[in-house]
Formats: C-alpha cells, structure tokens, sequence
C-alpha cells in the first residue's frame, strides 16, 4: 500500500481546509438525513411476539424495560449452529456498559435478539463475558417478519426493503448471491421500536452497509424517533443553512 505524500506545512493545510469544507458540507447533508428519519412515518405492531431470556418469557414490551424506545440488534444465530456469527459476535464484543448507560439516559433500551434457542445463547453470551441484554425469539415470527432470517415457507423474501422481483433485476445483479443460498438464511440489522403509553410502534430498520452507523450512542439515537434529545437537533432554520442541525464551531 502506498502511502500519502509528503509536502510542506503550508501545503498539506490547503488540502486540508479544502476537505474541511466537504466535511462540514457532509455534516449538514447527515443532520438533514437524520431530520428527515425522526419524520419517518410508524407502524403499529399488533403481533403478540414471544421471547425468552433469563427470567423465563418476554413480550416486547417487556424489552423497553420502562423506557420508550427500544433498539434491537438482530444477531445471526441459526438454532442448528454451536456458536454466532464470527462478525455479529465481534461488533457485540465492542457493545459496552458505557454505551448502553448513555442510551438509558435518553430512554433509549438496547437488547440483542437471536433466532437460536435460550440456552444456547445463555453458553455463548457467557463465554463472551457480555453483559448487554440477550435474549432469544426461537419458535417464533419475530426474525421473519422483521426479514432477518429469509425463510420463504414462513414469510416472502425481502431483503434490505427490496422483494424477490427487485433482486432479480438486472440492476441488483450484487445481490443475486441470494439466490444461491440454503434457506432459512440469517442476515444482521438493527430495528428501532417507539413506546406510547401501551402501543408500541416500529419506526426503522437498518440493514448492510446502514448498520455501520450503529456503532456509539448517538448513532444509535440518529437512527430512533426521537432522536438525540438535544436543543441543537432540529434544524434551527440559519440563512446560511436551514438544515444545518448541530452546533457551529467555525
């Protein structure tokens, strides 16, 4: 691999303040982005989903633990197979106490959910050392109707939001690996759930290259309805910028 050449002081800061400038632009388009997320639509969900962790069952509402949101991290974990996936398990080995803490101050929950039955998941997690909530949708429809695990006896294909149809068509022609695979198929994603009193709605799913977003607290808020719960998060409507939505520094 090459490296970066080598210039003067005065010549490495050209180059630097003219990718400032793209930055900062950057910044306004992803605050804009996010804006534009909180404004997302909701669903209702009205399926009684069944997990179990610990302490024996729990609906979803029970994952919120009080709170009013609730992200769920979608971990692979086929109930046939000994172990998780190699890189769901080394993005959880980054999921700290700290995180989740800073999540909880915004009523934000943050549990992982996998398809694998309890006690395999209870083995794994210890061997890990994790201390995050686990917990298991196993004999359920939870992974299905969520589409992270593609299983066309249980539910239609749909990956990444788009349909069978849209993967075969000339211009996914990346993603026709799909095709080749033994169903049921495990795929990670992250979805992001709002409390209202007893209702309970989904508001987003991120899946692919989306979910690298997810990797410290305020990326997790960015992509949750309401968001980080800061003063300076809706767009403040500067002349200079209507959508610049975080604290100016220049």
């Amino acid at each position: 691999m090459s490296l970066p050449e080598v210039v003067s002081r005065e010549e490495w800061l050209v180059a630097r303040k003219a990718l400032l400038a793209r930055e900062k632009e950057f910044t306004r388009q992803k605050d804009a982005l996010n804006a534009d997320r909180r404004r997302l639509p909701m669903v209702a969900v009205e399926k009684d989903y069944a997990f179990e962790g610990p302490e024996g069952v729990l609906s979803l509402a029970d994952l919120f633990a009080g709170r009013r949101q609730l992200v769920i991290q979608h971990f692979m974990f086929d109930p046939s197979w000994e172990e998780g996936c190699s890189s769901c398990t080394a993005g959880c080995d980054e999921i700290s106490d700290g995180m989740r803490t800073h999540l909880q101050s915004r009523e934000t929950n943050f549990v992982v959910v996998a398809r694998a039955p309890f006690a395999k998941i209870a083995r794994y997690k210890s061997q890990r050392g994790w201390t995050f909530p686990f917990v298991s949708s196993f004999g359920g429809d939870f992974n299905y109707d969520f589409h992270v695990t593609i299983d066309e006896s249980r539910a239609p294909m749909e990956l990444n939001y788009r349909t069978r149809e849209e993967l075969r068509a000339p211009e996914a022609a990346k993603l026709h690996w799909i095709f080749d695979q033994e169903q049921p198929l495990e795929v990670p994603g992250f979805s992001f759930f709002l409390r209202d009193g007893e209702a309970i709605f989904h508001t987003n799913s991120t899946f692919a290259r989306g979910t690298e977003a997810c990797c410290d607290s305020y990326g997790f808020l960015d992509q949750t309805a309401l968001g980080r719960q800061e003063d300076w998060e809706e767009p403040k409507g500067r002349a200079d910028d209507p959508h610049d939505a975080s604290p100016d520094f220049s």
